[in-house]
């Protein structure tokens, strides 16, 4: 079994941290950069994903959705899912730019993983709901025979580096030394003889305060 983590491309909330107070996020769109980028990664995710048969779970907003849609793998993609427990953070609906700004230094003080943003998840909340669905997912593999052993997972960066802490049960203090990976850049977890691995590390910002590693 292979699951392919992919963060969507980039988008306007990427570029222009103030979209987020006119534009909800869940509807914010690529950048024409970001258009060209998951067109780009095309070839290189469909190399990774074989000749299939895959199964794609999907964040529902419109970044991963066009994604998705532009990296044109409909030929070896035999079912596709919009999976709600694969969206970002929640931060609220729209976001006043003063109070953005002091959550996230609060959020930058208490700590990601614990802090519950104003009318938005904390980390915790989104390592929740990344858990139901890696569960739900592996009951689905072995109850539906035709389900493809081989998941691509559109996602969130946040959401990335969470799914993987369930996976590898890593600590909340690397958690929170790692840093999101670029955009449409993946991430393979591969399961063989009952153990995951992880083809390459995330990004650290900092060394694990309690000393483990990935």
């Amino acid at each position: 079994m292979r699951i392919i983590l992919l963060r969507h491309a980039e988008s306007l909330g990427n570029v222009d941290e103030l979209a987020y107070c006119r534009i909800p996020d869940h509807a914010l769109p690529l950048t024409p950069k970001g258009e060209e980028q998951a067109r780009a990664a095309g070839p290189v995710v469909r190399e990774l994903l074989g000749g299939g048969p895959v199964a794609a779970y999907v964040s529902p907003y419109v970044r991963t959705q066009r994604t998705l849609q532009l990296l044109e793998l409909g030929d070896i993609v035999t079912r596709t899912v919009a999976e709600p427990r694969l969206r970002e953070q929640d931060w609220g609906n729209l976001q006043d730019p003063v109070e953005q700004e002091i959550q996230k230094l609060k959020r930058h003080e208490f700590g990601h993983f614990f802090y519950r943003l104003a009318h938005g998840e904390s980390g915790a909340d989104v390592d929740d709901r990344v858990a139901a669905f890696l569960a739900e997912l592996k009951d689905r593999m072995k109850e539906d025979l035709d389900h493809p052993n081989i998941v691509l997972l559109v996602t969130h960066g946040l959401t990335m580096r969470l799914l993987c802490r369930r996976v590898f049960s890593w600590s909340i203090d690397l958690f929170e030394s790692l840093s999101n990976p670029n955009q449409v850049e993946p991430r393979i977890l591969t399961l063989h003889n009952g153990t995951w691995s992880l083809d390459r590390p995330f990004p650290q910002w900092r060394p694990s305060p309690d000393g483990t590693t990935q």
